[in-house]
């Protein structure tokens, strides 16, 4: 199969703008945990003021879809989410940059995979989640996330 990147450079940007992209959200369990998200059956994911986390969050769209990381105490990935509304202006109007998207729960991965797991493998040496810890949104390759949802099964 090719890669987003692939087909765009062989000309064909209609099959990969159907393509979902894939993406990594972090949320402090404490606050919204992705079994809130379970409860709830969508939210709207607000609270995006980064510079680079709001870029990659205007890049979003519908039939996305997105690990869901819990940060804190727990730091690892715990489940995937879907988008299912492209990025739009945050209905609190509090200032005008900040967008937001709205997401369901798709599935709890089988086993959780943790940030250690991820800083112990090679491939994901150059990963935001490694590189900069402190952003709340981020790009996942589609290799990288076949990769993720490998390790999520593993026991």
């Amino acid at each position: 199969m090719f890669s987003q990147e692939a087909d765009e450079r062989n000309g064909n940007k209609e099959q990969s703008e159907n393509m979902p992209n894939y993406w990594l959200r972090k949320t402090e369990p404490s606050t919204y945990a992705f079994a809130d998200l379970e409860r709830d059956g969508s939210v709207v994911w607000d609270g995006v003021s980064n510079a680079l986390a709001l870029k990659h969050l205007r890049s979003m769209k519908r039939g996305d879809l997105a690990f869901v990381y819990h940060t804190g105490d727990e730091k690892q990935i715990i489940g995937i989410a879907g988008v299912t509304r492209n990025p739009y202006p945050d209905p609190k109007g509090k200032d005008p940059r900040l967008v937001v998207v709205d997401l369901e729960p798709r599935e709890r991965l089988p086993r959780p995979i943790t940030l250690a797991e991820v800083k112990g493998s090679a491939e994901f040496r150059d990963f935001e989640l490694v590189r900069m810890g402190r952003l709340s949104v981020m790009p996942v390759s589609q290799s990288r996330w076949k990769k993720l949802l490998q390790m999520g099964t593993r026991s």
